[in-house]
């Protein structure tokens, strides 16, 4: 992410002082969660989920799903709310996906989604905020 550029950047100090620990590992460090703990898996009211980070809107709540994946899915983002790149950690290739605004890691994206995308993007808790409607 050094390189790349969006509207919202922080130092690393600046960011620490934002985020939990699990957040920042997770959204400035490309971390993953351990799947089936965040309590937004289990989230079915009516909303939108933010960037835990600076509060971006990212996903509404409409295209939540239950994937069975252990972390909170959705087949679709909010338009221009996430960005995407080519992730070739662990030794496979995915797709990550990261706020449009300050470049966090959320997740990743795949192919095996519901209707009406086919994709799943599958999203770390920690790097969600649930704002109720």
């Amino acid at each position: 992410m050094a390189n790349e550029k969006y509207p919202v950047e922080k130092s690393d100090t600046e960011w620490r002082t934002l985020l939990d620990a699990d957040q920042f590992r997770v959204l400035r460090e490309h971390g993953t969660e351990r799947p089936g703990t965040s309590p937004l898996n289990h989230e079915k009211r009516t909303g939108q989920y933010d960037c835990a980070a600076c509060g971006h809107p990212l996903f509404e709540s409409s295209t939540k799903y239950e994937s069975g994946s252990g972390w909170p899915s959705f087949f679709r983002p909010l338009p221009g709310a996430v960005s995407t790149t080519t992730d070739s950690s662990h030794g496979m290739t995915r797709v990550e996906v990261r706020c449009s605004n300050c470049g966090g890691h959320l997740g990743h994206v795949f192919n095996d989604g519901p209707a009406p995308t086919g994709q799943r993007y599958c999203m770390n808790g920690v790097s969600l905020n649930f704002e109720p409607k």
